[in-house]
């Protein structure tokens, strides 16, 4: 790792001072906050360019007015620009219709070559986060994609940066202390199998070929899919389609980026901001707010989790100050390719007892309305299983065995159950395929190191100016898990509940 200069807030803040920056993924959660804290902290940005699917400019104008300066994050810039907020953004913000599953991010000659030169940055965060997508979809983004924005960075003559967003579940279902490291190109989790990204590229194309001349619905096409991308990453070692092919991002990147300077950031389960631009804002339902919406609703009597285990997570705004102060501290850097584990279980580590016990206290204070007629609910303290095999013992006889019965039933009886039965079936079913894309992080029994991290934060801390009006803070020994979860997160997610 190359050496960290001096740094402080004021120092990452003037970095992006007239630099024109590409960011793919903005209508995401992540890019959200990072085009909000840029605008916000740095108002001399010379220009943001989101790249945004559309068929048209027009179009992507108006997907970034609604889905991202529409969004309830950029609030607290309205206020500070007021009536001239539309203007503001208008200057900042270049819309880009395009996508980067093409080549050229099927942009025009022209266009590109017009934004080559002006490029300082890239940003790419574009990703489908599915756990079980479909294996053409997610490789097209995943991994083609990261290989079109590779492409595209060496047409990029004053390029300073290329930030790509991964994850840290990169690591399979690992145990122990997980490196801040690599992939190599070819690298599997599983010992005696090679992979090779041409190949699979090749597989897809051919499933799909067959998929077409036996003429197959949409719907038997999308199972298939699914299905080929869970085979190929639990063939390698990976737990599902999302993981595995971000992990073929990482090894596609490392592989083109030549001497461009990249830092890869891998986050944990990303959580509502903890303070800016004001805390719990967040988008989605993630794999751990299934327990928050399970009381709020009541409608979850049981989940699978390990309460001893550590749940990895780690607030937006905090992922989003990592990415900003790393492009700072590896810019022009041609050595640089770097990771960061932008992560929280090993300094303050946070077991699922914390979100469990939080929860149902913020209820019992809080109690939920449940009913046609708003009546407040019944509060049941949810039941945790810590192996998939107790789960698993448990739902066969309190759902699937009645399950059974139901369907002899339905049978003896001519149909006459036959809703019933098809909607209760369809219910267990869901719930055993949440089971099984929920138990690799639910169950995780690994720790990532984040020794990059650490020193990025103490390049910070030792230059840190406290009268400033901004920070980039990124460390999680500054949270108390138990006050965030019930003062910030809680809230935050029935808030998107509600909206």
């Amino acid at each position: 790792m190359a050496m960290i200069g001096e740094m402080d807030a004021e120092s990452v803040v003037e970095y992006f001072r007239g630099k024109s920056i590409l960011i793919t993924g903005s209508t995401g959660f992540l890019g959200k906050v990072l085009v909000e804290k840029i605008l916000r902290v740095q108002p001399d940005v010379k220009k943001l360019f989101l790249l945004i699917r559309a068929p048209n400019v027009e179009s992507a104008k108006l997907r970034i007015q609604s889905e991202v300066t529409g969004s309830g994050i950029f609030q607290l810039l309205k206020k500070q620009h007021g009536v001239w907020f539309n203007n503001f953004i208008e200057e900042k913000i270049c819309p880009l219709a395009g996508d980067i599953m093409h080549e050229d991010f099927g942009l025009d000659i022209a266009s590109l070559i017009d934004l080559s030169k002006d490029i300082d940055i890239i940003v790419n965060g574009a990703a489908t986060t599915n756990f079980s997508e479909r294996y053409d979809v997610a490789f097209d983004v995943n991994v083609l994609g990261v290989k079109h924005v590779c492409a595209f960075a060496k047409k990029c003559p004053k390029l300073k940066m290329l930030l790509h967003v991964s994850t840290a579940y990169v690591s399979g279902e690992q145990e122990g202390l997980i490196p801040e490291k690599p992939f190599l190109m070819g690298e599997t989790l599983r010992v005696g199998t090679h992979l090779d990204i041409e190949s699979e590229q090749n597989l897809i194309k051919e499933t799909m070929r067959e998929l077409n001349i036996n003429c197959c619905t949409k719907r038997d096409e999308r199972r298939t899919m699914k299905e080929l991308g869970l085979k190929r990453a639990r063939n390698f070692g990976w737990p599902n389609t999302y993981v595995f092919t971000k992990a073929l991002g990482e090894m596609m990147i490392g592989h083109l980026r030549g001497d461009i300077p990249v830092v890869i950031i891998r986050p944990s389960i990303i959580t509502s901001t903890l303070k800016e631009p004001f805390p719990g804002w967040t988008e989605g339902i993630r794999t751990i707010d299934t327990i928050i919406v399970g009381y709020a609703k009541q409608t979850l009597p049981f989940f699978l989790a390990d309460l001893d285990l550590i749940m990895d997570v780690i607030p937006g705004d905090m992922v989003v100050n990592a990415m900003m102060v790393s492009m700072s501290a590896h810019s022009e850097d041609q050595q640089a390719q770097i990771i960061y584990h932008v992560t929280s279980s090993l300094c303050n580590p946070a077991p699922y007892a914390v979100l469990s016990d939080s929860g149902h206290r913020y209820f019992l204070d809080n109690p939920p309305c449940t009913g046609r007629n708003g009546e407040l609910a019944q509060l049941k303290k949810m039941r945790f299983f810590s192996t998939v095999a107790r789960l698993t013992l448990y739902t066969t006889i309190k759902y699937k065995l009645p399950l059974e019965m139901l369907h002899l039933a339905n049978i003896l009886l001519c149909g006459v159950f036959s809703r019933h039965y098809n909607e209760a079936r369809r219910k267990y079913r869901l719930v055993m395929q949440l089971i099984d894309l929920y138990a690799p992080y639910t169950l995780f029994k690994g720790c990532f190191d984040d020794m990059n991290s650490q020193k990025l934060r103490m390049a910070m801390n030792k230059h840190q100016n406290i009268n400033v009006a901004y920070c980039f803070d990124f460390d999680p020994k500054s949270l108390d898990w138990d006050d965030y979860f019930y003062s910030v997160h809680i809230p935050g997610v029935l808030k998107i509940m509600d909206d």
